[in-house]
């Protein structure tokens, strides 16, 4: 279908950027808000509010004017983060079943992702394969660390962007993606509540670990009494039991949704669904190939997964490369810039 003309196609550009201004600015007032209601540091919240909106801009600046060359670089810092911070932060680090710490499997994820996107974009096989290889080599690297989760969502991340070389229609996988991501929060809530059979409980708290499952009944209970605006933000660690009784915890429930549902209430949660959701929407409306788009799409829900269950978006350096990542793919390439043919978006009523 042919465009339907310069107001459309400044709607295509300028819809996802306006969505992400306004989701971002809710997430940033809304912890304010708790906190001056119920006390607590909007701090962190804040801080990593800033971090994706700063990697999303590069990311935005970087795909535009090198579309192969930033993911790239990108990979690379990646692989650098990895070798020289091990474990991304001083402290505690809890281990199981994220390797490390859940930071280290999200770094793994969004280097592989970048990599793909770059081999993705790429106008000739000699650089395709090269740049496969780097993402096959990040993946080598977290095995190389220790870091079991991280290799295996690597791979994951790298036969998945294989798999959508050919793909032409978005809104089938993204939906996919978007149910994926629902189910992993979902599974922490579950887990929480109870509501897991059995013997897949008992397996699954094995793997998880008791202390973590422990966080989120505490956090689950913290919703249940403070369901409007939660206990506050940063306030998590001072009201758990199960985190002041144990000397190695971080003072976080080791759940992006059950901390903030915990400190923010029923609205930080949905704030939080709601930036997924507009990743979804900007990845639809992305003038990248498709295949670049679900590349990213991939890695960014592989993210998602790990923070239902871990604490990857506590480290800014996690949120700064998830922004990135979703930068690069929804940025627009000048037309000077040799790479492979884009595949039009078919699912978009304005292509």
């Amino acid at each position: 279908m042919a465009s339907a003309g310069p107001d459309a196609d400044g709607e295509r550009r300028t819809g996802p950027d306006a969505a992400a201004v306004a989701v971002l600015g809710a997430c940033a007032a809304w912890s304010l808000i708790t906190a001056a209601a119920q006390g607590g540091r909007p701090e962190g919240m804040l801080l990593a509010v800033l971090a994706v909106a700063a990697g999303y801009a590069a990311g935005r600046i970087g795909g535009a004017l090198l579309p192969v060359a930033a993911p790239c670089a990108a990979a690379l810092a990646g692989i650098g983060l990895m070798v020289t911070v091990p474990h991304l932060a001083p402290g505690p680090q809890i281990a199981g079943p994220l390797g490390h710490v859940g930071a280290t499997t999200a770094v793994v994820t969004l280097s592989v992702g970048a990599a793909c996107c770059a081999a993705c974009a790429a106008a000739t096989p000699a650089a395709r394969l090269a740049l496969r290889l780097l993402a096959a080599g990040v993946v080598v690297t977290a095995a190389v660390l220790g870091s079991a989760a991280g290799c295996v969502a690597g791979s994951v991340v790298l036969l998945c962007s294989l798999a959508v070389g050919r793909v032409r229609r978005r809104v089938p996988v993204l939906a996919a993606l978007g149910t994926a991501a629902a189910g992993a929060a979902g599974l922490a809530w579950a887990m929480a509540w109870n509501a897991v059979p059995e013997g897949l409980a008992a397996s699954l708290e094995g793997r998880l670990t008791a202390h973590r499952v422990g966080l989120w009944r505490d956090a689950l209970g913290m919703v249940r009494e403070h369901a409007a605006l939660g206990v506050g933000p940063g306030r998590f660690g001072e009201l758990s039991a199960t985190s002041v009784q144990s000397p190695a915890s971080d003072g976080k429930p080791h759940s992006a949704p059950l901390q903030l549902a915990a400190e923010q209430g029923v609205v930080g949660v949905a704030l939080l669904a709601l930036a997924f959701g507009w990743l979804l929407y900007a990845l639809w409306r992305s003038p990248r190939a498709t295949p670049v788009v679900l590349t990213a799409g991939t890695a960014l829900t592989g993210l998602a997964a790990i923070a239902s269950v871990g604490n990857a978006l506590s480290f800014t350096a996690v949120s700064v490369g998830g922004g990135l990542l979703a930068g690069l793919a929804t940025s627009r390439p000048f037309p000077d810039h040799p790479t492979r043919g884009t595949h039009p978006n078919k699912d978009s009523p304005v292509s």
